[in-house]
């Protein structure tokens, strides 16, 4: 179901006429919260984000996410407010956390705002935000990068690697929570269409595809469920904070249009 109400929000926001900024923010804020009180992340959400894109095809974008006292996250909102999917990336943990980090690669359409809203499990909301220029390649219609008939054969196949500890990012409260988990990175083969692209030899567009969920488990118990968007790079790479007694993951994916695919890993040692 929560699948739905985002797609149906997502849906909703295309029609909408082109906003300035600030009214962007306004309008996705309404959809998604409502009246409800939004507080300031200062000290709880640090993003991590270029001042300008080398590539608007494929960006990173991060944060690192400390739970205020006496509560814990329950789930992370990634909005680009001027994208045509604003609403690009959401994190619904299984079972909320003292912290979360993220970092995945994003097209980014145009220069816009970008948002991070973490929700506690005490249901309060926080939100940060920084800007992100781009470089002018209009992300969301630029051509595939692979030949469509490899990205078909390839989609799903999926990598799953351990890299290290999470980068601190303060030195305070976030930086040492940090410290004591590591980070595990899953790239995943999809071309992740966005609809707006167009095939360079029949000039036709390219049927909207991309990935829809990306559900991973630690040690057989569910952590957390990503819902995705068009925001999605093609063959998006998804980097995640995870503790580091963290022995096996497991990570399937699921695309708008049906296709599923699994991937293992274990983690003895680590």
């Amino acid at each position: 179901m929560k699948h739905l109400t985002l797609a149906a929000a997502l849906l909703c926001w295309t029609a909408l006429p082109a906003l300035a900024s600030n009214e962007a923010w306004a309008s996705v804020k309404e959809q998604l919260y409502g009246e409800r009180v939004m507080l300031s992340g200062d000290g709880i959400i640090a993003i991590d984000a270029p001042y300008r894109t080398y590539d608007d095809a494929r960006t990173d974008l991060a944060a690192q996410i400390a739970a205020p006292p006496g509560a814990q996250i329950a789930k992370v909102t990634v909005v680009l407010d001027e994208n045509p999917m604003p609403v690009s990336a959401v994190f619904d943990l299984d079972t909320p956390q003292p912290g979360f980090y993220f970092d995945i690669t994003m097209r980014v359409n145009g220069p816009t705002p970008m948002h991070v809203i973490a929700e506690t499990s005490d249901g309060r909301l926080f939100v940060s935000e920084t800007f992100v220029k781009t470089s002018g390649q209009g992300a969301c219609a630029a051509p595939p990068g692979t030949d469509p008939e490899i990205a078909l054969a390839t989609l799903g196949q999926m990598n799953i690697d351990v890299v290290g500890t999470v980068p601190g990012v303060d030195g305070g409260k976030l930086t040492s929570l940090a410290s004591r988990l590591s980070r595990m990175d899953v790239d995943i083969s999809h071309p992740s269409h966005s609809g707006m692209q167009m095939d360079q030899i029949s000039l036709l567009f390219i049927p909207m595809r991309y990935v829809e969920t990306v559900e991973i488990d630690l040690d057989g118990a569910g952590f957390v469920d990503l819902t995705g968007s068009i925001s999605l790079s093609e063959n998006p790479r998804l980097g995640l904070a995870v503790p580091r007694s963290t022995q096996s993951v497991d990570v399937t994916m699921i695309d708008t249009d049906g296709s599923v695919s699994h991937a293992h890993k274990d983690l003895a040692g680590f």
